[in-house]
C-alpha cells in the first residue's frame, strides 16, 4: 500500500524528522488559502502515487497566494503517468544548496533491511542506478540489531554532510528507520533530503510503501489508503478477501495458492499468451467467492478467456466444480473458460464440468495452451 507524500511526511514527523509539511488542497481556492496561511514563496506539488511529477509539470513554484492558486489550477486534473491529480500539497519553498537521497528498503532475498544513500538526490533512484551506479551506497542492516551509529556515520561521511549537520543527519536517519520499523514498511525514502542555504537539513519529499500483509496491525494506517488511485478491481478483491494484482494481458487467471498462480502465469506466457492478472482465490472455492473472482477478472475489458487452475487439497474438486458452474451463470459477460482441477475428488469434478460444456484440461501445460488458443480463435 503506497502512501501519498503528505501522509508519508506525517509519519516521518512523528518520528522526529525535520521537514516542511505544508497543507493539502483539493481546489485552487484552497491552495490560495493555504499559501496565505504559510506566507512567502511556496511550492505546489501534485499528490499522486507515481514518480516523475516534476518532469511532468506536477511541481511548480509560486511567489504569492495568487500565483499558488494559478499553479494549482494548472496541476489539478492533469494526468501524470495515467493518474489524474485530485489533490495538491502547498508547502513552503526551500532555498536549496545540496540534495541527497536517503532510503530504506526490505530486501527479502537478503533477508535484511537495506539502507540506500546517494549524493545525487532530487531524481528517481532508479535513474541514478542506471546512469551512475557508483554514486549509490548500500548497507545491509542486521535484522535483530537494526541501524547502528557507525552505519549512520558511514553514510554521513559518504554523502559529505558537513560536520556541524551530522547530529541533525543522525536524527533524520534514525527517525526514518524508526518510521520504517513502526509502520511495517517495505520502503521508506526521503528524496530529496536537502541542505538549505541557511544551513538547515530538511526532508522535502517522502515516500512510504507499507506491507499489505501487516496492515491488520495498523488500522490507523489502513485508513490512510487513497482509494481514488487504486484500481476498482483491486478494491473489490480486497473486500472479498482475494489476493489480486491487475496486469496487462488477455487471459484471466483464477488459481488457489500463490505459488501455483505464479506457475500458471509463467506457463501462459510460455504458451504464447499474456496473463491479465494474478489472482489467488485462497482455500475453499465456494460459489460466492468464485463468482466474486470472475466478476473481478471480467471487470477488465481486455480479458478474452479465463484459465481456472485449482489444486484440491482440503478443498474438494467437485465442490469447486459446482461453485464454478453456479458462479458462471451469474456473469453478465461470457468468455471462453478453461478449467483444470486436480487433487481431491478431481474425478467427480469432471462430469460436472463436462455437463456445463466447459473446456477442461488434465495438465497445466494443456490448460495454458487451450486458453491461448481460445483467445486466438476469438
Amino acid at each position: 500500500m503506497k502512501l501519498q507524500e503528505y501522509r508519508s511526511k506525517e509519519i516521518l514527523a512523528r518520528h522526529g524528522v525535520s521537514l516542511l509539511a505544508g497543507q493539502v488542497a483539493d481546489t485552487p481556492e484552497e491552495a490560495r488559502a493555504a499559501a496565505e496561511r504559510i506566507g512567502g514563496p511556496v511550492v505546489v506539488k501534485a499528490q499522486v502515487l507515481v514518480g516523475g511529477r516534476g518532469k511532468a509539470g506536477g511541481v511548480k513554484l509560486a511567489s504569492d497566494p495568487g500565483e499558488a492558486e494559478a499553479r494549482a489550477r494548472e496541476i489539478l486534473g492533469m494526468r501524470i503517468k495515467g493518474v489524474s491529480v485530485r489533490k495538491v500539497l502547498v508547502a513552503p519553498a526551500a532555498d536549496i544548496e545540496r540534495e541527497f537521497y536517503l532510503g530504506l528498503i526490505l530486501d527479502r532475498g537478503a533477508k535484511a533491511i537495506i539502507a540506500i544513500a546517494s549524493a545525487e538526490g532530487g531524481v528517481e533512484i532508479e535513474e541514478t542506478a542506471r546512469n551512475n551506479p557508483d554514486a549509490i551506497l548500500r548497507i545491509g542492516l542486521h535484522p535483530l540489531i537494526g541501524l547502528q551509529e557507525h552505519q549512520v556515520r558511514r553514510v554521513a561521511f559518504r554523502l559529505g554532510v558537513p560536520a556541524e549537520l551530522r547530529p541533525d543527519f543522525a536524527t533524520v536517519f534514525r527517525g526514518l528507520y524508526a518510521a520504517f520499523i513502526a509502520s511495517d514498511a517495505d520502503l521508506a525514502e526521503i528524496n530529496p533530503l536537502v541542505i538549505t542555504r541557511d544551513g538547515a537539513l530538511l526532508a522535502l519529499d517522502a515516500k512510504i510503501v507499507l506491507d499489505d500483509s501487516a496492515l491488520y496491525r495498523h488500522p490507523e494506517l489502513e485508513a490512510l489508503r487513497d482509494l481514488d488511485e487504486e484500481e476498482p478491481s483491486e478494491i473489490a478483491a480486497r473486500e472479498a478477501g482475494i489476493n489480486f494484482i491487475k496486469l496487462d494481458g488477455t487471459i484471466g487467471c483464477m488459481v488457489n495458492g500463490a505459488g501455483l498462480a505464479m506457475t500458471t502465469m509463467d506457463l501462459v506466457k510460455l504458451a504464447g499468451g499474456e496473463p491479465a492478472n494474478f489472482l489467488d482465490i485462497g482455500g475453499g472455492a465456494k460459489a460466492e467467492r468464485v463468482a466474486a473472482a470472475f466478476r473481478i477478472i471480467l471487470d477488465d475489458p481486455r480479458v478474452q478467456a479465463i484459465l481456472v487452475n485449482i489444486f484440491g487439497g482440503i478443498t474438494r474438486g467437485d465442490e469447486v466444480a459446482r461453485g464454478i458452474v453456479e458462479a458462471r451463470q451469474t456473469l453478465s459477460r461470457q468468455v471462453p473458460m478453461v478449467v483444470r482441477i486436480v487433487g481431491t475428488n478431481a474425478e467427480e469434478a469432471r462430469p460436472i464440468l463436462a455437463e456445463a460444456n466447459l473446456i477442461t484440461a488434465s495438465s497445466l501445460d494443456e490448460a495454458a495452451e487451450r486458453a491461448v488458443a481460445a483467445v486466438r480463435t476469438g
